[in-house]
């Protein structure tokens, strides 16, 4: 997430390199170029080879809300099994500790999708001046 924050931040400037990525988020070279072909698979971001190359949002970050990102990286939101698959079990009809396990990620996939890139890199901004100190 912290990754495609900072491609949001950087948007409209051009290809990022991972390894710039990596310094600026202190997160292993190796470990983002694992996520980013899964992010590039999703379709959330674009690579370009070369000299002038790197990694861009594939849509503004105000198209990409945070359960794209988290759906593409971790999978289905689901907590327990039958959740996704309800013929994981066969009580889901009398199993009320389902219907927690249904809440949660129905409460989860809310509060991810209703929140975008945009957001987060506004809020940071929003952070980052509080932390400015003036003499």
């Amino acid at each position: 997430m912290r990754a495609m924050v900072d491609l949001a931040t950087h948007y409209g400037k051009g290809h990022i390199l991972l390894k710039d990525i990596a310094k600026r988020q202190q997160l292993s070279e190796r470990y983002l170029e694992q996520l980013v072909l899964t992010l590039k698979a999703a379709g959330l971001v674009n690579s370009t080879r070369g000299a002038h190359g790197g990694f861009t949002l594939a849509k503004h970050p105000s198209e990409i809300n945070l359960s794209e990102i988290f759906q593409a990286l971790e999978g289905p939101l689901g907590l327990v099994e039958c959740v996704d698959d309800p013929t994981a079990c066969g009580r889901i009809d009398s199993c009320v500790t389902r219907d927690v396990w249904q809440e949660l990620k129905d409460s989860i996939t809310s509060v991810l999708a209703s929140k975008t890139l945009r957001d987060l890199v506004e809020k940071q901004a929003l952070n980052e001046k509080k932390s400015m100190y003036y003499i």
